[in-house]
């Protein structure tokens, strides 16, 4: 896979999703309690054969900068391989990344050095598993300019994603932002396909169009709004790529943009049997992974009586302490302490959070490093909740990094 040059993008503010983004990129936010986003992306880069990988960071970049320092050095720069973060420099101009077409074309120096025949441009926020190789196939087979993954959806969920018009042949002829009117996959008038922000380039297409757009000063330098329309316009051969099994059925993919869309895809992960699975031998995630101890779970003396610690259907990381509280479909990231007759309750908590003796936690997101204290309750009375903290549109109370309670 050396032909090929793989641009990852991890630049945006994550504004939907605070404040999880406070202090931190949104590819660098932590999910299903071990992980980062952005390990995602990356998996899937390392599982389908990339090895020279550039990801391009601008926005509150440092934790992220920092977890790919320290869990992703894994190649040769001897061989040719790398995983190298590229941060907005202002070389082409005074501007840092404007768009996702802008945040290539400012290094396009990169892919002229390297000379590669295909450019891979990936998402770092997406969580999924994708064979990136098929995906060439397919572009290969039809000899395209470029080729869009995309996803079988319902009609009715497209004003939230960029819509391909499609004939019959998968060749695409028309791209939609965000319609209220989509146009349908051919023979299927409920369904539409919606871009999944992967795309596969000729190289020398792409620096054709990048230049293009950067001269269009009425362009939001985006490849879904500017670059593909204008490529169409001009003829160019665009296909897709549909993301489905072996059953024609399409897989798991989710943009966990929003924070109620975050905190769904992190209970996907308890469900009894989950439609992501983490524990694939065969497609390991990797991450980093700090040294914690074992868990440990413990009965407490609570007067004359023993409070058991209990966990049902979650997932608990390294260095956590159940000591005589309960822990009910719920995500638990590492060193989290549970103190005795303290519930959790279809709840995500992250690194270093304590939840004291008696405390009380449903449908809540908990960042890092945050005290609960003894008898609190978070997640049952929403009116009192969001004096102090963000709640979200379907009732998720989310309290943000180190907040004081």
């Amino acid at each position: 896979m050396r032909e090929v040059l793989t641009f990852i993008m991890a630049g945006g503010k994550g504004e939907r999703l605070d404040p999880l983004t406070r202090d931190r990129a949104k590819p660098a936010v932590p999910f299903g309690g071990i992980y980062r986003i952005i390990d995602f992306t990356l998996s899937n880069c390392i599982n389908s054969g990339l090895r020279r990988i550039y990801v391009l960071i601008q926005y509150k970049s440092f934790s992220l900068q920092k977890h790919i320092l320290s869990g992703w050095n894994i190649f040769s720069n001897q061989l040719g391989e790398f995983i190298d973060v590229i941060p907005a420099q202002q070389r082409i101009g005074s501007d840092w990344y404007r768009g996702t077409a802008d945040a290539i074309y400012q290094n396009i120096y990169a892919i002229r050095d390297l000379d590669p025949h295909l450019v891979l441009i990936l998402a770092g926020d997406h969580i999924y598993k994708m064979d990136y190789r098929k995906m060439m196939d397919v572009h290969n087979a039809n000899d395209a300019d470029m080729t869009l993954a995309c996803m079988e959806m319902p009609k009715e969920s497209a004003s939230g994603f960029g819509i391909i018009e499609v004939d019959q042949n998968h060749r695409v002829c028309g791209f939609q932002e965000k319609p209220v009117h989509p146009k349908t996959i051919p023979g299927d008038p409920n369904k539409v396909f919606a871009s999944m922000g992967i795309y596969l380039f000729k190289t020398d297409v792409l620096t054709e169009e990048l230049e293009a757009d950067a001269k269009n000063a009425f362009s939001e330098h985006d490849f879904g709004r500017n670059v593909i329309p204008q490529m169409l316009k001009s003829n160019r051969t665009i296909f897709v790529y549909d993301f489905v099994d072996e059953n024609n059925q399409p897989k798991y993919w989710r943009d966990i943009g929003t924070r109620d869309a975050y905190y769904q895809a992190n209970m996907d992960l308890v469900k009894p049997n989950p439609p992501f699975n983490l524990y694939d031998r065969q497609w390991p995630v990797r991450t980093y992974h700090e040294q914690y101890p074992p868990i440990r779970v413990l009965s407490v003396l609570t007067g004359q009586a023993m409070a058991s610690g209990a966990i049902v259907d979650s997932i608990i990381s390294g260095g956590c302490e159940i000591r005589g509280g309960k822990v009910d479909r719920s995500v638990l990231s590492s060193a989290v302490k549970i103190e005795k007759e303290a519930s959790i309750n279809a709840s995500i908590l992250m690194e270093g959070v304590v939840v004291g003796e008696g405390a009380q936690i449903q449908n809540a997101i908990i960042d890092k490093q945050v005290v609960i204290p003894p008898q609190a309750r978070i997640g049952f009375d929403l009116e009192a909740d969001r004096k102090k903290f963000a709640v979200t549109t379907s009732g998720i109370v989310i309290v943000a990094k180190k907040a004081s309670l």
